[in-house]
């Protein structure tokens, strides 16, 4: 029995760099995409936003003083590498996807429609939601909010390198407290880093609740998907 039947996965950019500092590990791509198989299996509809930090901050150095706008502009095009590599190692898998792109480019990926991205989801298809919201200033956590609310997502699934949120930092500080729960307004009057406040105020006016795990624990998404309470909530209740 599935308690989440159709979720909006969000992935950092900087995760699928792995150990190497920068760019995509095939290793991490591929445990990624097996993770993802694995609830595809068990008929869960899934949509993904992935960073782009693993590409666009390795090019730091020459957007230094850089426009703002077209800063946030290569950050969207490194969106769409990410997400173009993750549809390559899921097809390989025999997972059906699209990657369906904010900023259009008909050659290599589809121009995000809503209505086309739900019939995707019904006809069991993982779809990919790259280039962010397609506009500067906006995060991918963001669009990951807004994407989850127009697809009518039941959960946000934020899959990071820790297994949960802590009150700080938990790779610096032993002494680090994990929370189970935490409600939206707490998030936002305690600043702590779940995602930007734009994202989190989304999330709580249309009362969508996000779950923070750790996406290398081998099984931990399909735990969560069937009912498991792991990482942390973050919830209007």
């Amino acid at each position: 029995m599935l308690k989440y039947k159709r979720i909006l996965l969000k992935l950092s950019g900087e995760a699928l760099s792995g150990d190497q500092g920068g760019g995509i590990s095939a290793e991490v791509l591929d445990t990624i995409a097996s993770e993802i198989k694995a609830l595809w299996e068990l008929g869960v509809e899934i949509a993904l936003v992935i960073g782009g930090g693993n590409i666009h901050r390795g090019v730091a150095g020459a957007t230094k003083g850089m426009d703002r706008t077209t800063s946030d502009h290569m950050g969207m095009l490194a969106t769409v590498i990410n997400s173009l590599a993750l549809q390559d190692n899921l097809e390989r898998k025999g997972v059906h996807s699209r990657v369906l792109s904010a900023i259009e480019m008909q050659e290599i990926c589809e121009p995000y429609i809503r209505r086309r991205a739900a019939r995707h989801l019904e006809k069991k298809r993982v779809i990919i939601f790259a280039a962010g919201t397609g506009n500067p200033y906006f995060t991918t956590d963001t669009a990951a909010a807004l994407r989850a609310n127009e697809i009518d997502a039941d959960i946000i699934l934020k899959a990071t390198k820790v297994d949960g949120i802590y009150d700080k930092d938990p790779m610096i500080h032993k002494d680090a407290v994990k929370f189970d729960k935490l409600k939206y307004i707490d998030v936002l009057n305690k600043g702590i880093k779940v995602m930007d406040s734009a994202a989190i105020s989304l999330c709580m006016d249309n009362e969508i609740d996000i779950i923070v795990l750790d996406m290398f624990e081998k099984g931990n998404i399909k735990k969560v998907v069937e009912g498991s309470e792991i990482g942390t909530i973050v919830t209007n209740n």
